[in-house]
């Protein structure tokens, strides 16, 4: 008599509110592919407890930005690694699946492995190895078994790298792009005039304290210099209050939105933009929105950050088009004298504007995925590296 399979045990690690909806994601997908036979463990926040999680501990414990700051919490964070670590041993689930953020997962990972190395893991968002501290991705073969990619380049850059397998599953914002394109009528207005230009400055409270007063001044000498634009700056909920604080001094006041909706909203209307270097660049680009941006740290961060970084540009977009499109001003060119003419340019119709454009529009192209979404490419491999683990281990 054929004895019934028991129920997958998938553990699954997610520690920010990006890897928070990617974990959602795969859950949904996993479920439906396994039914009533999968339960999912693991650490997770809103999303993810929607789908059924029960996590550890609140996500937002670790919502700790800046190297000063984690120094400050270290002991806690270690002790959240072994019990996380501790909690994985425990369960032996048939996967764990790290998301991101790979100070910390990253750890969790190198414990489980030591102890239990019949357990598969498989580590999704792969940790920035091209940009910096290549040596990880070898690292990486000892305590990964497949590593899930957001960007096409880096299934490349693991087999140079000597890295774990890694398979480009696309980007959640592929799944997005109705949201972000405007229709017939929002076109309109974003070729009409004044130009709708967007302010990002962060969505950290420390980037927006970061970037505020510098963005404030650029806008200042738009506006000294004659230039007309409508202004309009998109924040989400937990950061409005330091936004209206830090806007208080501006010269010139922006429009501010409130929440994702809105967000998409003021996207698909906006002519250009002035951002904070990080992943709102593709999402621009994925949007068709020329750009400048900017990007300053405090001093030890960037004095890390420089003897760290081995690419030509730290702009997400222009390492998937694989080509400097879109200007970069850090650290001390983060000025106004030297944003406030770059912008210019983008707010007519000059060479620079028509070159994003045009590059741009090859990233449905360069990221496509033929029709299927992340999260079914991801379950796909999750479960592919289950079945052969289990094998292993028979």
């Amino acid at each position: 008599m054929q004895t019934r399979d028991p129920k997958r045990k998938i553990f699954l690690i997610a520690t920010e509110e990006s890897g928070d909806r990617l974990g959602s994601a795969l859950m949904k997908v996993l479920r439906q592919r396994l039914g009533d036979g999968v339960q999912f463990v693991g650490v997770g926040g809103r999303t993810m407890a929607r789908e059924g999680l029960e996590t550890l501990f609140p996500i937002e414990e670790l919502s700790i930005v800046g190297f000063a700051a984690v120094a400050q919490q270290l002991p806690k964070i270690l002790r959240l690694i072994r019990e996380t670590a501790d909690a994985v041993l425990e369960a032996v689930p048939d996967a764990l699946v790290i998301i991101d953020s790979p100070d910390f997962t990253h750890r969790v990972a190198r414990r489980v492995r030591a102890k239990n190395p019949a357990i598969p893991v498989v580590d999704y968002v792969s940790p920035s190895v091209w940009a910096w501290r290549p040596g990880r991705a070898r690292a990486m073969l000892g305590y990964v078994d497949h590593v899930l990619g957001l960007l096409p380049f880096e299934p490349e850059e693991y087999r140079k790298l000597g890295g774990p397998p890694c398979s480009y599953v696309g980007h959640p914002l592929i799944e997005q792009l109705p949201s972000l394109r405007p229709n017939a009528e929002e076109q309109k207005r974003r070729d009409g005039e004044p130009p709708v230009l967007l302010v990002l400055p962060g969505s950290r409270r420390s980037e927006v304290r970061h970037h505020l007063d510098i963005f404030g001044a650029t806008l200042g000498r738009l506006q000294a210099e004659g230039r007309a634009f409508e202004l309009v700056l998109p924040t989400m909920p937990h950061l409005e209050a330091t936004v209206r604080e830090g806007i208080a001094s501006w010269p010139v006041k922006p429009q501010i939105v409130v929440g994702e909706n809105e967000r998409r909203a003021a996207f698909r209307i906006a002519h250009a933009a002035l951002a904070k270097s990080g992943t709102v660049t593709l999402e621009l680009a994925l949007s068709g929105i020329p750009m400048v941006t900017a990007y300053r740290v405090g001093a030890i961060e960037a004095f890390i950050l420089r003897r760290a970084i081995r690419v030509s540009s730290v702009i997400l977009a222009n390492l998937v088009i694989g080509e400097d499109v879109i200007p970069e001003f850090l650290q001390e060119d983060c000025v106004p004298e030297k944003l406030a003419p770059a912008l210019t340019e983008l707010l007519t119709d000059t060479p620079l504007r028509k070159r994003q454009v045009e590059a741009f529009a090859q990233l449905d192209t360069i990221m496509s995925t033929d029709n299927k979404s992340p999260s079914v490419l991801a379950a796909d491999v999750v479960l592919a590296t289950m079945r052969k683990g289990k094998r292993q281990a028979t």
